[in-house]
């Protein structure tokens, strides 16, 4: 891939987030960002709002009965606002 025309720079938390992210092939649950990570509920939902990140909700079987939990993972988006490609060019406008 060749290299960004121009940085394009994620704030501090955003790039935390997203670093955690891809580096979890399945993954993360907000309890295990926000408790865990101390990355807050904003910048979560930004995340996704922004199509850096998304969240899928999903059933897991703990204990007597299934549990729906929200799992949040990177995108190709996401995952080129690491590399520093600016938001124009990571999601043009049609």
């Amino acid at each position: 891939m060749p290299s960004p025309p121009q940085k394009h720079r994620l704030s501090v938390p955003r790039r935390r987030a997203l670093e955690l992210l891809a580096s979890s092939p399945d993954g993360a649950t907000k309890e295990l960002l926000i408790v865990t990570h101390g990355i807050d509920r904003d910048t979560i939902a930004g995340l996704v709002r922004a199509g850096l990140a998304t969240a899928r909700i999903e059933t897991v079987n703990g204990g007597s009965k299934p549990t729906k939990i929200r799992r949040y993972r990177i995108t190709n988006a996401g995952r080129l606002a690491l590399e520093g490609w600016p938001a124009p060019l990571i999601h043009p406008v049609p």
